[in-house]
């Protein structure tokens, strides 16, 4: 059976934790930032967790890290 190749977008957008959890940066934080309160700005600031269901889709697009 041939090597898995990794999906390349997958791979600039998804990193592990050490605990193998999948995160992502959020979006809408680059433009029209005037009308979103400082709460809303702070949080997409932050890495977000994939959730459970997702998982196993982005696992299959990124084989070598697991």
């Amino acid at each position: 059976m041939p090597k898995l190749k990794t999906h390349k977008g997958a791979k600039k957008r998804f990193k592990l934790t050490g605990k193998k959890k999948i995160t992502y940066n959020k979006s809408h934080k680059s433009h029209l930032l005037t009308k979103k309160t400082a709460k809303r700005k702070r949080k997409l600031g932050k890495a977000g967790l994939i959730s459970a269901a997702d998982r196993k889709r982005i696992k299959r697009m990124l084989p070598s890290d697991f």
